[in-house]
Formats: structure tokens, sequence, C-alpha cells
């Protein structure tokens, strides 16, 4: 994909008029249709920036994608991304590559629309608002199925008389839209043993790495952020793998590795604990000892005294 700015949308209007759609029947939210878009210019390239947020689920079958650093071929099944206002949206598409025509939908809600209700809160809740699209939801046929459903039942609404209920019905549909995802995303996390195996390896051996090196010393702890970046993986999906699969955050995955560290030094070396300390990137031996008894229940000095 050609490296140019994005296009900044701020209004369902306006993402309407230049798709060349109609108009759309409720000013702050709209349900697309892939068959509704005109084909995209060029080689299907698409860069935006929306102002709503944007959920779309879409079925493209003989096209791989790549998911973190490990390739799947999904001919199964539509995949669902989720973005919020303000993120970027890369798309790109070329004919040769898909052997059927797309399908799916889109749906898109302004941040206005929710304004003011419960969801406003909880909607910040859902982590998978800030996945890239690197980490989407793969859909089982029966799961595509209950979200089409939902999907069917929002653009309903909206398109009939509009009353004093209309709007929370329309928000009960979303809220269920996005705890029926949650789950499903869960059933993802899950079932796909091999990848999840994979990515827990990866982190395994790179924590290894990380304290058996020189950066413990020299950079300090490793930050989430570093983690995920080295994994290739965002720092909120990350998090929600781990405390599905193994109940730990990606913070307590760090921390555990430390103090696993820690108690080796200690044991089996005579360093003071302020060396140690040091060792491991503190620059306060205070810092290191706190951390330690806190996971551990005893201090660094009771911990070794263990031993003799």
């Amino acid at each position: 994909m050609a490296n140019t700015a994005p296009v900044r949308i701020r209004s369902i209007s306006e993402f309407h008029q230049l798709r060349g759609l109609p108009k759309p029947a409720h000013p702050l939210i709209s349900v697309v249709t892939i068959d509704d878009l005109l084909n995209l210019p060029g080689d299907g390239s698409f860069n935006a920036v929306f102002d709503f947020y944007f959920i779309a689920m879409k079925r493209l079958s003989g096209v791989k994608y790549k998911y973190g650093q490990l390739n799947y071929d999904f001919e199964e099944g539509g995949v669902l991304f989720f973005m919020s206002p303000n993120q970027v949206l890369q798309i790109e598409m070329r004919e040769e590559e898909i052997s059927e025509k797309p399908a799916g939908w889109m749906l898109l809600i302004h941040p206005d629309f929710i304004w003011n209700t419960a969801l406003a809160k909880t909607i910040k809740q859902y982590d998978f608002f800030d996945y890239s699209v690197n980490e989407a939801l793969l859909l089982l046929e029966k799961e595509e199925s209950t979200l089409n459903g939902i999907i069917e039942n929002i653009r309903q609404e909206y398109y009939a008389n509009i009353d004093k209920f209309s709007k929370q019905i329309m928000v009960t549909h979303i809220e269920n839209l996005l705890s029926y995802s949650e789950r499903f995303y869960n059933r993802q996390f899950i079932t796909r043993e091999k990848a999840n195996h994979q990515i827990l390896e990866r982190l395994e051996n790179l924590l290894t790495d990380y304290f058996n090196g020189e950066n413990i010393t020299t950079k300090g702890l490793p930050t989430v952020q570093y983690i995920s970046e080295q994994l290739n993986i965002s720092p909120n999906y990350l998090c929600s793998l781990l405390n599905v699969l193994t109940g730990k955050s990606t913070q307590q995955h760090i921390h555990e590795k430390l103090i696993e560290k820690a108690k080796e030094k200690l044991s089996t070396t005579n360093l003071s604990v302020s060396e140690i300390a040091y060792e491991l990137g503190f620059e306060h031996p205070q810092s290191f000892s706190k951390l330690f008894k806190t996971k551990t229940k005893v201090s660094p000095l009771e911990f070794r005294q263990s031993f003799n």
C-alpha cells in the first residue's frame, strides 16, 4: 500500500458520500453491506481515519491473513474488525487474490449516538477496540449468523418510524453485539491452541533472553509495550490473550520472570541484595525488596537465609 496520508472522515454522512452511497437513514448510525459499496478505486487501497466507531464483518474467501507473526488461511467464516474513533484503517485488496466476491457488513456508530447512555462508558471497557486489524476476530459460521441477526435488527429499527424507544432498542442491540463478540474472542483465545502456544513460547523465550542478557541491567525491566512490539501484537490483545490462557496479565508474567531470576541469584551467588537489585535493573534496592516481598511474602534476605 502506498504511504499516503489517511483521509479523515468526520461523519457517517461524509462516509456515505465518499463511498457513493445514498444519504444514511439515520445521521448517527448506519449499517452498510459490502454489496452496497462501489468498487474501491485502483487496486482496492483505502486509507482513512474515522471520527466514529467502525465495526465490520467481512468474508474474503481465498485471502491470506497474517496475525502477529503467524500466518493463517481462513477459508471458513467471516473476519470481524473493531475500530474506535481516530484509529487509522488501511485496506489493500487485490482482485487476483480473491476467489469469490467479498461479502459482509459495516456498522458505523457516531459517539453522539450513545451519548448519555450506559454504553458511552462501557464501550471503553471492550479491549478489542484497541486491537490492531492484525488481531481481528475470526468467526465460526454459527457466530457469524448470530451477529448477522443483530445487525439486521439494528437496520430494521432505524428504517422503521423513529420514536422514543428506537434509540434504546438500538443501543441494546449494540450492547448484545459487543457482548457476543467478547464471548467469541474468548473462544478464539482458547481454541486456537497451536497459535496461542507459539505466542506463549515466544513470550517465554523473549523474557528469558532479556533477563539473561545485558538489557535488564542497562534498560531496566521490559515494559508491556516493549514485549508486545517484540511479539508484533498489540498490548491489549496480548494482555487479553494471557488473561484467558494463564489468568495473568503481561505485567505479571514479567514480574514472575524477574522473581525467578532474583531467586536464582539469591540462592547461587554471594552478591548482596543491592548488587542483585542493580543487576536486575533497579535503581533503588528498596524497590526491588518491596516487589520481591509482595510476590513471595518474604524479603530477599529471608529467602536467602532459608537455604542456610
